[in-house]
């Protein structure tokens, strides 16, 4: 006898939609003659048990459970197959996706959780949702991981319905608390425009508004009392804010004979059979129980899972953004590769020789292959995260995720096209490294201090004080500047000639080139910062009026300056920035602070090849016989001399004189402690 464990959240004796579904399909189940358990999840070592010893979970909502994160991993890497029951929108925190019909509702996703659902649809045996209405809002988001599914109409209990000839038409019901996501505002206003009318609401006042005299409030009552008055109840009012999955109360309103007065948002008036067919959705709904217990039986007697054909030969164009967009394309591209039998990737002419040289997959001129797209099967458009433009290309694919889910321009470029295939991966897993060349015989860093908006750029003047600094720091690197035709001249700013500074004015293959070996990269909000990022090159960032959340540097070790931030509270746009007279956002950050992040940078990049120490430039310090103040942004540290040579070798250490620093024991502790604090960084030399 074959064990059905049911998931969920919330007891049974609730009396919504959703756990009327689960009675009877456990019911049904039992006389169908499985074993069915249910847990309600209030021990997570108890479900993982219960999981691993059943034939068959299925998962219906866990939005309330405390450890739900952890139970869904568990599921995830488990080999019990498993049903996702969908009730609500539970990959939103919020649970309704308010975002999709309220603009102003935006970011209202917890990304671990979006993505963790992805993957819960995605390895599900079958996929169960309420309406069509319900599996096209799941499938705007997550797309063809969700192909396995069954949509189910509301099981309502179609023998205890009383339609009846005889209708009230001066009573119109509410059941239910009265509240804003289930349209209660709509409810209230109708009251106020038909005063003659009653209505009668059978739960709480859940408004923040004053009620006209003819609603009143009663007790919630069951069911059965419920199919009663509305089968003598003229007209039905359902309106709700949030996008209904199903509606089981609207569904039963309509079987009972209810002139509905609606919205586009409740799930059941997305079948065929609304508003014409009560018979045909009775003949539905009294099927559905056994629907999908044919679809338990299937699961439970396949041998070999289905897999999905791999897509055949694709296209994908990348025709609108800067630089810096196409490389967040990458990894996606990448993911969408392994499931295509065939993938080309079309750039501009000018962009063709550099990705071909690097990429590791098929690279074609877009204006040439425009010509030729009936040689694909597939042909996707990225255009730009986001729709800058709207989806007015040809091909355009939609970023579902936009404003919805607050993560890196990366992570929706590959949510987007993992839509296309299930087998798709949407985890970013590993960084799209380019081929890079072995260190040169003359080790070099790269700068760009350029932008394609000049006023995104840190001030030149600063940027020629930081190289010198680090070439005086440095005496065996060489410094390679990248400079655009419309980038500032930054030698001008340079108080001698360095013959360590070589400028690289061509394309992109000698930005490619320059880049694949450089040891690190400092640059702007800007396209070739995100070529650094390609070739993973350990990358400092420096941002201003743009923030850098979504489009930040995705080198695998990389520091971000945002001088915005605790400095200026505007919220920039493109008329602001323009018209900005101060920049305080960029010139408030110091050659200091851009030091500083430097030397975090290479501490982490090059553990194995840290060999001296160094003070953070950022420090403050105030010297005295007894003890050192020191500074650092909000902390403050204070250090004790032991004796006279503990305090010639603290005030040498934060001087850089690291070798008139003793070995002292005492010393060591004191340098443990301050590279713990930040005010110490152990880097590399870079010697020959």
């Amino acid at each position: 006898m074959k064990t059905i464990l049911f998931l969920h959240d919330t007891s049974l004796t609730t009396p919504r939609g959703a756990e009327l579904t689960i009675k009877e399909l456990i019911l049904l189940g039992e006389k169908k003659g499985y074993t069915v358990q249910l847990d309600y999840l209030n021990d997570l070592s108890e479900s993982k048990k219960r999981i691993s010893n059943a034939d068959l979970c299925v998962v219906n909502s866990t939005s309330r459970c405390r450890y739900e994160l952890p139970l869904l991993e568990f599921l995830l890497e488990a080999t019990t197959p498993y049903i996702k029951l969908e009730y609500d929108y539970n990959f939103c925190i919020r649970r309704n996706i308010l975002c999709t019909v309220d603009r102003n509702v935006r970011r209202c996703c917890n990304p671990d959780k979006f993505h963790v659902y992805r993957r819960l649809f995605g390895n599900a045996a079958l996929n169960v949702f309420q309406s069509p209405k319900h599996y096209q809002a799941h499938y705007d988001f997550y797309g063809e991981a969700i192909a396995q599914h069954l949509i189910m109409p509301p099981t309502v209990t179609t023998s205890l319905l009383q339609p009846s000839e005889e209708k009230e038409d001066k009573v119109i019901p509410f059941f239910g608390d009265l509240n804003f996501l289930k349209g209660g505002h709509e409810y209230v206003t109708y009251a106020e425009t038909h005063p003659d009318t009653q209505f009668k609401v059978y739960g709480r006042q859940r408004l923040r508004r004053e009620m006209p005299s003819n609603i009143s409030f009663h007790d919630p009552i069951p069911n059965e009392e419920v199919l009663k008055i509305l089968g003598k109840t003229k007209q039905f009012i359902c309106k709700p804010v949030w996008p209904e999955p199903s509606g089981r109360l609207a569904a039963e309103a309509f079987l009972s004979g209810c002139e509905m007065i609606a919205n586009d948002r409740v799930g059941t008036f997305s079948f065929d059979f609304y508003p014409d067919d009560p018979k045909g959705a009775i003949t539905a709904m009294e099927a559905a129980p056994h629907e999908f217990w044919q679809g338990v039986e299937n699961i439970l007697s396949e041998v070999i899972p289905k897999k999905a054909a791999k897509l055949k030969k694709v296209l994908v164009y990348k025709s609108y953004g800067g630089l810096g967009d196409i490389f967040f394309a990458i990894p996606g591209i990448y993911k969408l590769a392994e499931v295509s039998e065939e993938l080309h990737f079309a750039v501009a002419p000018r962009l063709v020789d550099f990705f071909s040289k690097y990429l590791s997959i098929p690279v074609v001129n877009e204006e040439v292959v425009r010509q030729q797209e009936s040689d694909y099967d597939h042909i996707y458009e990225l255009g730009n995260y986001p729709a800058f433009r709207g989806y007015d290309l040809p091909h355009a694919l939609k970023y579902p995720t936009h404003k919805k889910v607050n993560q890196h321009a990366i992570q929706h470029y590959i949510d987007t096209l993992s839509k296309l295939h299930p087998d798709m991966d949407n985890q970013l897993v590993r960084y799209p490294y380019f081929k890079t060349t072995s260190k040169s015989e003359n080790p070099y860093f790269v700068v760009h201090h350029g932008a394609g908006f000049l006023l995104k750029i840190w001030p030149t003047e600063k940027y020629a004080q930081l190289v010198e600094q680090l070439l005086d720091q440095y005496p065996n690197l060489h410094c390679k500047i990248i400079k655009g035709p419309d980038d500032p001249d930054i030698e001008a700013h340079f108080t001698k000639k360095w013959s360590r500074v070589t400028m690289i004015t061509g394309g992109m293959l000698d930005v490619g080139e320059a880049m694949a070996g450089a040891l690190f990269h400092i640059g702007n909000d800007a396209g070739i910062t995100h070529v650094a990022g390609g070739f993973n090159v350990p990358s400092v960032g420096i941002y201003g009026p743009t923030g850098p959340g979504s489009w930040g540097s995705f080198a695998e070790h990389n520091e971000l300056i945002w001088g915005k931030k605790g400095t200026c509270n505007i919220r920039c746009n493109y008329d602001v920035i323009l018209n900005c007279e101060h920049k305080i956002c960029l010139n408030s950050i110091t050659v200091a602070r851009v030091k500083e992040a430097v030397y975090k940078v290479l501490s982490k990049a090059y553990p194995e090849i840290s060999d001296t120490i160094v003070a953070n430039p950022q420090v403050t310090t105030e010297f005295t016989k007894k003890d050192c103040l020191l500074r650092l942004g909000d902390q403050e540290l204070l250090l004790e001399y032991h004796n006279e040579q503990m305090r010639d070798d603290i005030e040498n250490l934060l001087q850089n004189r690291i070798a008139e620093v003793s070995n002292s024991a005492d010393i060591h502790s004191v340098i443990d402690v301050l590279l713990q604090q930040g005010v110490l960084y152990e880097i590399p030399s870079f010697k020959k």
